[in-house]
């Protein structure tokens, strides 16, 4: 008797539009309206942006900590943190993110971290010590300054002298340093609404912050791996607080136990928003790719928009397919409900 097929469904989410959640949830229908008598396993994941806190809390458990803070733009929000076994978990999207500014709002010489700032001071005033922090999907492009006024304010004992340590690990995939072409400001600050006379300026606000850090405290990190992430948090964290990176994805599928699921598994379905040569420089389903290979999954790669088919191909990926028809208008790839539709339409066809 032939067993049926066994899935596994990870798909990262897709940035403003789907969770991770809700796009495995409609990979599932397409599986079961194909394949009804497949087992089907689905995980939420993340790099360390948007979803963080999802895929951890279904990873470890734990339970939310809600605090009053400020949005990119200092307007009062309530936030969430997980704690779990002694560590606090933060999501930077979650007080920073994109999605908290409307596009004509988005401005990143004004946009500020300190919302974040104020969880990190509201886990430290809870005894927590230990904090493992998700950076990514910013609109901001501080370098952390805003964070570590808020620390300043509502928590200066954290930045004393001799004070208990806090430990940091940060989960990132962006590999950035702080500064230059590839950095923080004048890489990554126009896909936040800086202009080119916006993203000069930034990246002389971050240079001067930087070496003014470095006078300060006799070293400096600014051009460490990871310096640049989330318009340079994690850079911040890595200057004042001695942080440890970590890769977000490799991280997270280590709490998952990925590699056991993948175990006898036929196919493996991941995805993003957007899929393209960067994709292989780390991101969700490109570490899914490799572990799925280890094993001799076959793996599909789903995303709202592709390009460099033939290099995601030649990475190893068995099926490179764009959920959303050539003539659909953006805006309408954007809608929750027609993306959840064009993902399950997509999965179904996959396997029948």
């Amino acid at each position: 008797m032939t067993r049926p097929m066994k899935i596994v469904i990870a798909l990262d989410s897709f940035k403003e539009c789907l969770p991770s959640a809700a796009a495995n949830a409609a990979a599932a229908r397409g599986v079961a309206a194909a394949c009804p008598e497949a087992e089907v396993l689905c995980r939420g994941v993340s790099d360390g942006g948007e979803g963080w806190l999802d895929a951890c809390r279904g990873a470890l458990g734990g339970e939310w900590v809600t605090a009053q803070v400020h949005d990119p733009l200092m307007r009062p929000i309530q936030a969430s943190y997980l704690v779990s076994g002694g560590i606090a978990i933060l999501e930077s999207a979650r007080v920073c993110g994109l999605q908290l500014v409307a596009p004509s709002e988005r401005d990143p010489l004004a946009a500020s971290t300190y919302g974040l700032g104020e969880l990190v001071a509201d886990a430290w005033h809870r005894g927590y010590r230990q904090l493992l922090v998700g950076l990514g999907g910013s609109a901001t492009s501080d370098a952390g300054r805003g964070m570590l006024r808020a620390l300043e304010e509502h928590c200066p004992e954290v930045l004393a002298p001799g004070a208990p340590r806090l430990e940091v690990t940060l989960a990132a995939d962006v590999s950035a340093p702080l500064c230059g072409p590839t950095g923080a400001s004048l890489c990554y600050s126009p896909q936040k609404g800086a202009s080119p006379q916006a993203a000069a300026k930034l990246e002389r606000q971050t240079r001067r912050f930087a070496v003014d850090s470095a006078a300060r405290l006799g070293f400096d990190r600014s051009c460490e791996p990871g310096a640049g992430a989330a318009g340079g948090l994690g850079y911040a964290f890595l200057q004042f607080f001695g942080a440890t990176l970590r890769s977000g994805a490799g991280l997270l599928l280590d709490m998952l136990g990925f590699d056991g699921l993948l175990s006898g598994a036929d196919w493996v379905i991941t995805g993003e928003g957007a899929s393209d040569a960067q994709t292989l420089m780390g991101k969700v389903p490109f570490r899914i790719l490799e572990r799925a290979r280890r094993q001799g999954v076959r793996t599909a790669l789903l995303a709202g928009r592709i390009a460099d088919r033939e290099a995601l191909l030649q990475a190893g990926f068995d099926r490179v397919l764009c959920i959303n028809p050539p003539e659909l208008p953006a805006a309408s790839a954007l809608d929750p409900a027609v993306a959840s539709g064009n993902i399950q339409q997509t999965v179904q066809q996959l396997f029948t």
